[in-house]
């Protein structure tokens, strides 16, 4: 671990123009008959198609994604995903802004898993639009090492509970990685997440379900978002119903995903 302690408090920063022409085709992949235009609002967790990392072939690693090391500690474990995190909406920021993203890695951490060690990387993010600082996240990265394990598919099973459901196929998942710049091979190339990763199928992004269940927390709270929290359970796969539930208590609204009897992605989200 002392290894990578001059990573922590490494900062990096990034300037993007919001184009709504991203939101747009991703709205419209997710079946959404919506358009926007300059000057509307961005909607919850759209900040996640801009900022790309766009790297040479010389840059990228084998998984597909950037090369290790630079910004983020070269952890030498071969595996790596989103885990989850925590996004804090201050106030809107609008299509046609000029936004600063000032991104710092925070802590790194190293626990026991049952898939054996497991490394934590805490970044977090602050959005400076034209008004000032207007989201506040907190990302959790998880490296892993390489499992012989074969997971297997889960059953097609419809729920009655789910309040609605998507159909993550394989044309929403290449075009989804398209627009986050993404090139992680699990979410498009079968071959490789199946024989080099032990999926058995292609594997939904995290983000993604997270803009799901973000965009019908806001519906069902009937307000912009104050604050949204997710964290991956386990795999959810292309080709396979996924449901989306919530329910109210008293930590504001409790959303999940979920896919043949199990629960995918947990989220809570609390009104501005």
């Amino acid at each position: 671990m002392s290894d990578w302690q001059p990573w922590i408090g490494r900062v990096q920063e990034q300037e993007d123009r919001l184009d709504p022409a991203r939101s747009n085709v991703l709205l419209a992949a997710l079946g959404r008959d919506v358009v926007v235009a300059e000057g509307d609002p961005l909607p919850p967790l759209h900040h996640w198609l801009h900022f790309w990392d766009a790297r040479t072939p010389a840059q990228t690693g084998v998984d597909g994604h950037p090369a290790k090391g630079g910004f983020l500690p070269p952890i030498p474990l071969p595996r790596r995903m989103w885990a989850g995190g925590e996004v804090e909406f201050l106030q809107p920021l609008h299509f046609g802004e000029q936004v600063t993203r000032r991104s710092t890695v925070s802590a790194i951490d190293r626990k026991d898993g049952r898939s054996g060690e497991l490394i934590f990387v805490t970044v977090r993010h602050e959005l400076h639009g034209r008004a000032g600082l207007a989201i506040r996240e907190r990302q959790d990265l998880v490296y892993r090492a390489a499992s012989t394990a074969v997971a297997t598919l889960p059953e097609a099973v419809r729920d009655p509970a789910w309040e609605a459901v998507f159909e993550p196929d394989p044309v929403l998942l290449f075009r989804y990685s398209a627009l986050t710049m993404n090139s992680h091979r699990i979410h498009y190339d079968a071959p490789y997440a199946q024989a080099e990763e032990g999926y058995p199928a292609l594997v939904v992004q995290g983000p993604l379900q997270a803009t799901i269940l973000a965009d019908h927390a806001e519906a069902r709270l009937g307000r912009a978002l104050g604050t949204f929290a997710f964290r991956g359970l386990t795999a959810a796969y292309a080709g396979l119903p996924l449901g989306l539930v919530s329910e109210s208590g008293e930590q504001g609204l409790a959303l999940w995903t979920a896919q043949g009897g199990q629960r995918c992605m947990a989220a809570t989200a609390r009104a501005r």
